[in-house]
């Protein structure tokens, strides 16, 4: 029975994240996005700790004052996993040198990122919380072997291979022989 219990709670413990996120994101007080959906705030209050019963009507005034769709606190957009592995993806090769160039990512207008070389040796996970919403990670690992990315779906990489995976979900990255290296890029909204 417990298996159904906890099967509801997903979408209320979802739409106190998004609530929460978005509110943050606008830099809205608790009163004054009350104020502006014309509900209660100790019924927002509810709603963001995850114990409130939305209605309808309640989550689109949200979404109004918010200036967000409906949806993104229903069932907000994750940013997809890409994996493209060592040898794959779109390349373009120099006429001048022994040289080729593979796109991974292209960076969206306005975006903010952040590149890291990693050193990782193997033994317990680096388990990294959320980060802000919105923020995407990029590994490209250059020796050894990695387990990395969400919690709940880690991939393992080889040299070369190439991972982008959500930033503001709980994730890991785990050497998987001595000597790993990778180049992370976090880019953030």
């Amino acid at each position: 029975m417990t298996d159904g219990a906890a099967s509801p709670r997903l979408p209320l413990d979802r739409i106190a994240a998004s609530l929460r996120r978005e509110r943050t994101r606008t830099g809205i007080s608790l009163s004054e996005l009350a104020k502006r959906a014309g509900i209660a705030k100790s019924t927002l209050s509810q709603l963001e700790s995850g114990t409130g019963n939305p209605s309808v009507e309640t989550l689109w005034a949200l979404s109004v004052a918010l200036d967000v769709p409906f949806s993104a606190l229903v069932d907000p957009p994750r940013p997809a996993v890409q994996l493209i592995r060592a040898g794959e993806g779109p390349s373009v090769p120099s006429e001048r040198a022994d040289y080729s160039a593979t796109l991974l990512s292209s960076s969206p207008p306005g975006a903010r990122r952040d590149v890291y070389f990693l050193r990782v040796e193997p033994g317990p996970a680096r388990e990294s919380d959320p980060h802000m919403p919105g923020t995407v990670e990029h590994l490209i690992v250059g020796t050894g072997r990695v387990l990395a990315g969400p919690d709940d779906e880690p991939v393992d990489l080889g040299p070369g291979d190439y991972l982008s995976y959500p930033g503001d979900v709980p994730h890991i990255c785990q050497a998987l022989e001595p000597g790993t290296t990778c180049v992370m890029i976090m880019q953030h909204p």
